[in-house]
Parts: structure tokens; sequence; C-alpha cells
């Protein structure tokens, strides 16, 4: 009990301030006195908090990850997005909230609560910058310092159900260029007609390998933009494409297979967004589902994708709240997340 009561006052807290990304400057601050003040020592690095039990290099590592910062308020929130209010029985309203500081929150206490029992790995908690971006000084940077790393539980609202997949991210910059001209007489190269072939293909083309838990590789034409004036044939036509991965391409790979389809220049953005899986029979999954939990793949990112180890995400909440006006959390949902969190972890040989 005195677990979820502190970490009601604690997300109380965080929603309190605001933390947007590359903005987590003030909420770090507070999280890092809070946990300095109940005893422990909070490593920092830019807006990353962590804190590990005695690291032995004989045990496996494992990571608890969950993100402070938040989007934007979206449009038609009709309640101050940064006073929590729980007015309401078994709700907080707040920015935040639901994704991620309920996870953080809850994560932190079973931290706490395992650090005092003897484990068989070592126990790092880790609080993460920049998540909603997938910026740079986020997970990332941090990974590198932190021992090596055997399995991970990020903390995203899943309503404790465990993703032990998740699609990959990739967008891409398209360009086409032809030859402008007179549009009432018959000359130039319509760069729109040519960039149509392209944007026909990603609209159409499957990948052959699809998986049972994320399905197939998803290619999604989401910006087009060309032309002056209605009386140039346009010279250039560039697009976007959004680009799902599952875990049998990596991005490079579908990269490489796309440079060989299309006509027009392709550019992306990044290709660390990987997608990622663990194998149904690792010991955290198969005690979640000896514990009721429900395994299943996810379409959204996180920052598993950045982590190239075995990772599975689950966290209280849901994850249709997040991005979203009068964004909430229940309490019973983090009281659960504690509790299931520590059934799962306790005593796990994270090897087996």
């Amino acid at each position: 009990m005195e677990q979820f009561y502190d970490a009601i006052d604690l997300l109380k807290g965080m929603i309190s301030i605001p933390s947007f990304s590359r903005e987590e400057k003030e909420v770090s601050d507070f999280l890092q006195t809070h946990w300095t003040n109940a005893g422990y020592r909070v490593n920092r690095q830019h807006n990353n908090l962590w804190i590990s039990t005695e690291i032995k290099p004989e045990k496996p590592t494992l990571l608890l990850n969950s993100h402070i910062d938040t989007v934007r308020p979206a449009g038609g929130w009709t309640k101050d997005a940064f006073i929590p209010d729980d007015s309401e029985d078994d709700v907080i309203y707040g920015l935040g909230g639901n994704d991620a500081g309920a996870s953080v929150v809850s994560l932190y206490e079973v931290f706490t609560v395992l650090s005092k029992r003897e484990q068989s790995y070592n126990l790092v908690f880790l609080a993460s910058a920049e998540e909603e971006i997938s910026g740079k000084n986020g997970v990332e940077s941090i990974l590198p310092v932190l021992p090596e790393i055997s399995f991970a539980v990020v903390g995203e609202p899943t309503g404790m159900q465990p993703a032990v997949a998740e699609k990959g991210l990739m967008a891409l910059d398209c360009t086409v260029i032809g030859k402008a001209g007179h549009a009432a007489r018959d000359e130039g190269i319509n760069a729109i007609s040519l960039a149509i072939r392209d944007v026909e293909w990603f609209n159409l083309f499957q990948f052959p390998e699809q998986s049972d838990l994320l399905g197939p590789v998803k290619m999604s034409v989401t910006q087009i933009q060309a032309g002056t004036q209605h009386n140039v044939i346009p010279d250039r036509c560039t697009f976007v494409v959004d680009i799902r991965s599952n875990e049998f391409y990596s991005n490079e790979e579908l990269l490489k297979q796309i440079k060989e389809h299309v006509r027009c220049e392709v550019v992306p953005r990044s290709t660390r967004l990987n997608s990622s899986r663990t194998d149904i029979s690792h010991p955290f999954v198969r005690r979640a589902v000896m514990l009721g939990r429900q395994p299943f793949g996810s379409p959204t990112l996180s920052d598993q994708a950045l982590m190239p180890f075995a990772s599975v995400k689950i966290g209280p909440g849901d994850s249709a709240r997040s991005h979203s006006a009068d964004e909430y959390i229940r309490p019973s949902e983090i009281r659960e997340a504690i509790d299931m969190y520590i059934m799962l972890l306790d005593g796990l040989n994270i090897n087996a």
C-alpha cells in the first residue's frame, strides 16, 4: 500500500510539470530530488535518470525503463492538462498520466521492492527522455554507459498485457524530377505523372514475409507536393512514405529492396527504428502467460526500437488514451501494475 500511495503522489507531481520532448529538465529535476531524498544514488545524463542495484559482473542485468517526456496537449482538452484532476472516482486526468507517467512511477516502486530482495539479476531502473520523438539524447544515449543488458521491461500503456513484438518505423523522402514546360503546349515532362507510377507501387507492393503477430510490412504515402501554378508542367514532385516494418526485415533491407523497384530518389530520414520481437519461450513471457496475460504484437513505436536485446513492452493504462484530449489513468491500474510487475519479476531467472 505504501508503494501505491507514493506512486500516486509522484505521478501527480509529474503531471504538474510540463515535460515536452527535449524540455524535460524540470520534471527530471523533480524526480531526481525525490529519488535522492529516498536514499538512492541517482545518475543523470541530459534529462535521463537511472538508479541500480550493486552491479555484479557474474549476473545478467535486467532493465526497467519508461519515459518522462510527453507530447504537447491535443486540441479539445476540457480540463487543465497540467493540473492532476482526481475529482472523479478512480480517475486521474492530466497530460502524460497514461503515456507514460503511470509506467514510470509503477516501475520505480517495483525497483524499490525488488532491490531489497536477492535476485538472480542486477537491476537498473531508467527514466528516459525524448521517447516521443525518438530523440538521440534519450535512451539510445544511455545504453552505452549502462551494464550490458540481457532483458528489458519497457513501460508503456498496454493494459498490462505483454507486447512481445513491435513494428519498426522508417520515413522516406522521395523525389521525382521532370522538365518544366507550358501546360498549353506539348512540352515538358510532368513530374507528377512520373511520380504516380512509384506511388502506385508503394500502394500495391507486398513484401512476402508476414508476421503472425505484426502482419505485413505496411507502406503508406502520406504527403505529396508538386507544381508552382496551373499552367506550368511541374518539373519536381516530392512525396513521403511511412513504412511500418515487421521483425522479418530490417529497415536497411527494406530500403535496399525499395530502391530496386522504384525510379524516384529515395532518402530515409532514419533507419535506426527497427522492429523487435522476443520469443514466446522467454522466461518472462512464459511467466506472464502463466499469470493469465496474453502476448500480442504492437503497431505503435516505443524505445524498444532502440534496444538491441530482448524486451517486452508492458504497462498500466490504455494506448487509445495516449496523445488524446483529457488523457487519464486509473489509480486501480497503477495498483494492479505494481503487483503484476512484482509477480512477473520477483525471483525470475532471465537466462532460464
